[in-house]
């Protein structure tokens, strides 16, 4: 009997990551999640990354061959296998997470930025499949997004393409932990969201339950449940989130003529309160020749483990797509 195949993914986050096995149908087989644990080296936790594969892997129904890893990490460039300077990880300026990997794995390795990975995700498992030109956006405490090309995921000169989240709004707008002033990610995730009703609620006399909760403790959550109780801070509040990204997506769209775009992440869970004016308000500034052309849909891939089946699709891609040299361990070509 042939032997089955799957990949790892590996999601990379401030406080935990997550890792499973995925096979080339997108189905996750099984999963575990550990602490980052972002003060110590990086070195550190792919010790511990592999000690819990090894063990994830003990536990599986049948055998499986290992055919290739993926790793979304924040700051990850694909060119270099490199994280360079990640807010929440005290790793210093650059590590190369792809060698640490390589030392320890006789296997393809790839890794990418998170939204480029749920891109990925969504064009090999997701509402992408069989399309050759779309835009993912994630939406959670920023922004992030990948930019599907020609079948391909745009990276760029560098490795960073598809940075939407820091695109300007407005050049004397809010602050952004970035450094710089009004990107787009301060007005449209759930703190850009959480901002918003702090604003309104200053500027408007209408009530609202809003105005009872202590500002360090709202969260998106709240505003969604505020909003679907028809509250009209809330509402507003999500209408400039929707203005300002349809607003943005217009501006994309003529940059790459996508086919669609998927809205991902925890503020895409509002569903239609974000959708449906996000939908008009993309529609209102797209140039003529777009107008009704491109779809705008929630993505495909299940959000409890979406990030994992991104990153084990970067592995399935990298698999189909690249050489591999297991004597040098390294990607040829």
């Amino acid at each position: 009997m042939q032997t089955a195949e799957c990949a790892i993914g590996i999601d990379i986050g401030g406080t935990t990551t997550c890792f499973g096995f995925v096979d080339q149908h997108g189905s996750l087989l099984c999963e575990a999640t550990i602490d980052t644990q972002p003060d110590q080296p990086a070195d550190a936790l792919v010790s511990r990354l592999c000690d819990g594969i090894g063990k994830l892997r003990a536990a599986l129904s049948r055998e499986y061959r290992l055919s290739g890893i993926g790793i979304g990490a924040p700051n990850a460039n694909y060119h270099r296998g490199t994280v360079e300077n990640p807010v929440n990880l005290n790793w210093g300026a650059s590590v190369n997470l792809v060698e640490l990997f390589r030392q320890r794995y006789d296997l393809p390795v790839a890794i990418t930025n998170d939204a480029n990975a749920a891109a990925i995700g969504e064009l090999l498992f997701g509402g992408a499949r069989g399309m050759k030109h779309a835009i993912v956006i994630t939406m959670g405490t920023g922004l992030g997004s990948g930019i599907i090309v020609n079948g391909e995921l745009l990276y760029g000169a560098d490795g960073f393409a598809g940075e939407l989240g820091h695109t300007t709004v407005d050049p004397e707008g809010r602050e952004c932990a970035c450094g710089k002033r009004g990107c787009l990610e301060t007005y449209v995730s759930a703190t850009g969201l959480c901002r918003s009703i702090s604003e309104l609620l200053g500027q408007r006399l209408e009530p609202s339950p809003l105005r009872e909760v202590c500002p360090s403790k709202l969260t998106s959550k709240l505003v969604y449940e505020a909003a679907r109780g028809g509250d009209p801070i809330a509402l507003a509040a999500f209408d400039r989130s929707a203005r300002l990204l349809g607003m943005k997506l217009a501006d994309a769209v003529a940059h790459t003529s996508p086919e669609a775009i998927f809205l991902s992440g925890g503020l895409a869970a509002a569903g239609d309160l974000l959708l449906t004016p996000a939908r008009r308000y993309l529609e209102e500034f797209l140039f003529t020749p777009y107008r009704g052309r491109v779809k705008l849909l929630r993505s495909e891939l299940p959000e409890s483990s979406g990030a994992v089946l991104g990153a084990a699709a970067l592995a399935w891609h990298e698999v189909d797509t690249v050489p591999f040299d297991s004597a040098q361990g390294a990607n040829v070509g």
